[in-house]
């Protein structure tokens, strides 16, 4: 099923989402309009401001590459998207960009001053790549709250209880030997470890957590003296300090201690641009509240959820039971909105060709999606995808499938105008 169709009246206020087979009765007895294809929104021909409206939680799960988003209404879950980032490709264009100005300042040419050290950052700055990734979600949000009554809004402020972690008795021995700690551990020391033993390094067996420095020698609960390891190599290693197990393999013993030392990178980077969208979102107006993600993967684990983002955002923060009512999220691509490049460079970083500031073709933009259908010719078909622009009005269509050239633009109808996302249902 489909998710549920956002609805706002004639004054663009917004009411309660409904069913597909609502909108399509709306839409088919011309008491509605389509607003916007992508959230599927539909605008009433009235306003309705007498509406009783149920109040509707906004729920994310912030992702390194893929943020979670999720409408929940009482405890029904009805609309759901999964928000991918282009974060990498950023950074891999400031690295090119690095090197080839680098190049450019130490070639046997005329001196270039290096300008790269008398710029200072502002307080708060985050790299570009990770400023993306709060600035997108918030972005969402901000469009979420003008389709739907959102009432409040539930953040997965961080992916692990570091704090909790760390000191497990910061909270009492009754927390410390729940349930939940239990999945806060073993969900950090999965990522933490790939996934597979740390000694020596079996996958897709079942992994037990294991003391680095035995506990009957002194070792602590402490998160930095926990590792993974198979059942065999469990049993074999015992009581043996790791020093001792493998005496015989120094380089994995120097990489495990090393390893068991070493902080989620990812996990880090992640929760500094949480910390960011949390105070962004506090801004909104809305109660904001929040959840770790081992409470998002026992109330995941407890109601028998598939592993998906967009089900991690519904299990976000207190959840006593859910109702899921659509099973096809909308599937969300950042892909940017062009470039502010006057030239494309080659290799070495001599200019290669010119391009136009803006690219504007018989009405139609690149980064527009169009619904495009072929009756004769090579390219039989129905193709919904970005569009990219040629002056001789033979467009190239970018869809989920793959890339299609050569599309005359008198068979191209714009569906949605470029605002820097590819969807996809």
């Amino acid at each position: 099923m489909s998710n549920y169709a956002l609805v706002i009246d004639a004054n663009k206020q917004p009411l309660s989402p409904c069913h597909p087979s609502v909108a399509r009765k709306l839409l088919g007895s011309v008491n509605a309009a389509v607003f916007r294809m992508y959230p599927f929104t539909i605008i009433l021909k009235k306003s309705c401001p007498e509406v009783i409206v149920a109040p509707i939680q906004l729920k994310l799960d912030p992702g390194s590459k893929t943020t979670g988003i999720a409408l929940v209404q009482g405890n029904k879950v009805i609309w759901g998207a999964e928000l991918t980032h282009r974060g990498q490709a950023i950074k891999a264009s400031l690295e090119s960009r690095r090197s080839i100005r680098r190049s450019r300042r130490n070639r046997h040419t005329r001196y270039r001053r290096a300008r790269f050290l008398n710029r200072t950052r502002s307080k708060g700055w985050l790299a570009p790549s990770l400023q993306h990734r709060f600035e997108t979600t918030l972005t969402w949000v901000n469009k979420l709250i003008r389709f739907a009554p959102i009432g409040s809004i539930v953040q997965e402020l961080v992916r692990f209880d570091l704090q909790q972690l760390e000191n497990p008795e910061i909270s009492g021995i009754e927390y410390q030997q729940g349930e939940l700690v239990g999945y806060e551990v073993r969900e950090y020391l999965l990522n933490k470890w790939d996934r597979k033993c740390a000694y020596c390094g079996v996958e897709n067996v079942p992994l037990q957590i294991e003391h680095i420095h035995p506990k009957a020698k002194g070792g602590s609960d402490r998160i930095s003296n926990l590792g993974l390891a198979c059942e065999k190599c469990n049993l074999k290693k015992g009581t043996q300090d790791v020093e001792q197990f493998l005496a015989k393999k120094p380089d994995v013993q120097k990489c495990i201690l090393a390893q068991a030392k070493h902080p989620l990178k990812d996990a880090a980077a992640v929760n500094s641009t949480r910390w960011t969208l949390f105070s962004r979102l506090k801004e909104t107006g809305l109660p904001v509240s929040t959840g770790s993600g081992g409470l998002t993967k026992f109330n995941r684990t407890r109601l028998k959820l598939p592993k998906t983002h967009w089900l991690d955002a519904a299990c976000v923060g207190q959840v006593e039971e859910l109702s899921v009512l659509t099973n096809k999220p909308l599937l969300i691509k950042a892909t940017g909105h062009g470039t502010r490049q006057m030239c494309r460079t080659d290799k070495f970083g001599f200019p290669s060709r010119y391009v136009p500031r803006f690219k504007n073709v018989l009405g139609f933009q690149t980064g527009d999606i169009v619904k495009a259908i072929v009756t004769k010719g090579k390219k039989i078909g129905t193709y919904i995808g970005r569009v990219a622009v040629r002056t001789t009005g033979s467009f190239n269509i970018s869809t989920w499938a793959g890339l299609i050239q050569g599309i005359n633009h008198k068979n191209c109808k714009p569906i949605q105008r470029k605002d820097g996302y590819s969807y996809v249902e």
